[in-house]
């Protein structure tokens, strides 16, 4: 998959300080985290949005004050853009989600169809900035930062066309027998797009392998657990809220 260019531009703020859009982040936090668990009855569906856009900005400005340079401060533009991105994007998983039926969402029926696509979409909208933002916080950290050049692995023209094949294939798996390829519908997605993206000319995660640094791919990865902490943290007392059904670990549960 395509990601934000992780070489910085000079510094448009001196590290150390801590921006007005973090203030505003954590003000979000502060405001509709004990309300989306406080209040009874219906709220997460207008929650949701502000206490992740709260996340957002603060995981931003946690970033700028490490390093001088942020997402939101490199360019607006883009930034704002993943917003917009990130709904569609998401609501592909939820398509795949149709067929394995690994999710599904408690106070549904109290919606219409276009009321839940609204603020569902409203919702979705957060998943890539607040990846890409823990992503780049993550990478700020002196543990990746020190990380020692890892193996070359550059991807040649067969290997793109292996990768998109072999996306297909286990996307098919997973829609022919979900029981037991839904482990699958992340790496499904990810190697469908990430050829896609490389044809395309633009930027992916093998630009860096290529070069033996790791450090990028690291820093999603990482970046993607600490979304998914909050994600799941701060689903434990909402409602509406997602409860998960998985096949053969469905007693491996930690906020449920």
């Amino acid at each position: 998959m395509a990601r934000p260019d992780s070489t910085p531009p000079p510094a448009r703020n001196a590290a150390g300080q801590w921006p007005t859009h973090g203030w505003l982040g954590l003000g979000l936090i502060a405001v509709f985290w004990p309300l989306n668990w406080a209040l009874t009855g219906l709220r997460t569906h207008w929650g949701f949005f502000p206490l992740w856009l709260g996340f957002c900005l603060t995981v931003d400005a946690a970033t700028l004050r490490r390093t001088g340079d942020s997402l939101l401060t490199r360019d607006r533009r883009a930034y704002f853009s993943l917003f917009f991105y990130s709904a569609p994007a998401w609501w592909l998983f939820e398509a795949i989600n149709w067929r394995t039926q690994n999710w599904h969402y408690l106070g549904r029926e109290f919606f219409s169809d276009w009321e839940y696509f609204l603020f569902a979409s409203l919702s979705f909208s957060t998943v890539m900035p607040a990846v890409f933002g823990a992503a780049e916080l993550v990478a700020s950290l002196r543990p990746v930062r020190s990380m020692h050049a890892g193996p070359v692995l550059r991807v040649s023209r067969g290997r793109l066309l292996a990768m998109f094949g072999g996306g297909w294939l286990l996307l098919g798996l997973l829609l022919i027998w979900p029981r037991f390829f839904f482990p699958a519908v992340w790496l499904a997605v990810f190697f469908v797009l990430t050829p896609a993206n490389a044809w395309l000319r633009n930027r992916t995660l093998w630009n860096d392998t290529a070069r033996g640094d790791w450090r990028p791919l690291v820093s999603l990865a990482l970046g993607c657990l600490l979304c998914g902490f909050f994600w799941e943290m701060w689903n434990f007392f909402s409602y509406p809220k997602w409860v998960y059904h998985i096949p053969f670990f469905d007693f491996l549960r930690v906020f449920e």
